[in-house]
């Protein structure tokens, strides 16, 4: 099923996230997206919290991202985030990151995958986020 869900979330670059340059280091990157993740799965009425109290993980399976520009120290950054798809146990996210000028910086996707916290194997997503998120269906 498709999906029309987006959610933007701001952070600022830290100073300890930067090298001797001022530029975010790269691999800080995935943690953005992921922040922007959770705040998106939040808004849409689902928290990783009450994921996993009932037993469901939502491990990462694929990540791509494609670097446009540098992010620096001190730099807010608008990290969008949409739900693309769900199609089985799996989820697809799309992201970009944007500096406080407007100039996209980032683009990436994620997958995840649905997985009993038991067994570690997929499973469909639980019918409450798959309620939440018919809201959103196209």
């Amino acid at each position: 099923m498709k999906y029309s869900f987006e959610e933007e979330t701001k952070l600022r670059v830290r100073y300890a996230e930067t090298d001797q340059m001022g530029y975010c280091y790269y691999g800080n990157y995935a943690t953005y997206f992921e922040v922007g993740r959770v705040e998106a799965l939040r808004k849409a009425g689902m928290t990783y919290r009450k994921m996993e109290e009932n037993g469901i993980m939502l491990p990462v399976s694929e990540f791509q991202v494609k670097y446009l520009g540098p992010a620096k120290y001190d730099d807010e950054l608008t990290i969008t985030t949409k739900i693309t798809e769900i199609n089985g146990p799996r989820i697809y996210f799309e992201y970009s990151i944007s500096n406080e000028s407007g100039k996209l910086i980032s683009t990436a996707s994620t997958t995840l995958v649905f997985v009993s916290r038991e067994t570690m194997k997929p499973q469909s997503p639980p019918n409450y986020f798959l309620d939440l998120m018919s809201n959103y269906e196209i």
